[in-house]
């Protein structure tokens, strides 16, 4: 398959609007709820694990599946996994479905990256699983783990250039998706995990 029908294809994996239509299941719009954000953090925080732990599964495959699929076909060291991972999360935080709206690209970059480097996504997941728990702000853990993976790929895998761009590019992108949450961290207005929100009467 020719790079744009990949790019193509990744970006329509990662635009399935997994969170919104969790949302619908339960009776609401997601986008009008809690954060108003179309990730698993903000359905755990409306609608609880039931809803989130699928919602951020099936967010993580968007990622790896395109990334797999392209590996498996692609030359060692090829771009072509790199930017179709790039492509998928995109597609998860820019939906096509969802005039261009989404979630922040964490669970999405997590399962690209899986099919990448995966001893480094360990490394960066340790990290946040640390600040998470330290802090419980999972705003921030995700900002610390996306910088943690290109440092990770660094030393794990030398030889992986093109493995360390992307991460540097993904972590610099998660980052922006965040920069409302920075805001709110400095001024020390971010909700903690667990915190439940209240998701409102059901929509007819």
């Amino acid at each position: 398959m020719s790079i744009p029908l990949w790019l193509v294809a990744a970006y329509f994996a990662g635009s399935f609007p997994t969170s919104y239509l969790a949302g619908r299941v339960a009776g609401i719009d997601l986008r009008q709820h809690g954060s108003k954000n179309l990730g698993a953090t903000n359905v755990y925080r409306v609608l609880g694990w039931k809803y989130a732990v699928p919602v951020g599964l099936v967010d993580v495959a968007k990622g790896a599946v395109p990334v797999l699929l392209a590996s498996a076909q692609a030359r060692q060291g090829s771009w072509i996994p790199v930017i179709v991972g790039g492509a998928a999360v995109a597609g998860h935080v820019f939906s096509v479905f969802l005039k261009f709206r989404g979630g922040k690209g964490v669970a999405t970059a997590a399962g690209a990256v899986l099919g990448l480097a995966p001893t480094s996504l360990a490394a960066a997941a340790v990290v946040w699983i640390a600040v998470l728990t330290g802090t419980g702000f999972v705003s921030l853990a995700s900002i610390t783990g996306a910088l943690t993976f290109p440092v990770a790929v660094r030393f794990l895998a030398p030889d992986a250039t093109n493995v360390f761009w992307v991460g540097v590019a993904l972590a610099a992108f998660i980052i922006f998706t965040h920069r409302t949450n920075i805001v709110r961290l400095l001024s020390g207005t971010e909700n903690r995990f667990g915190r439940r929100a209240q998701a409102g009467p059901k929509e007819p």
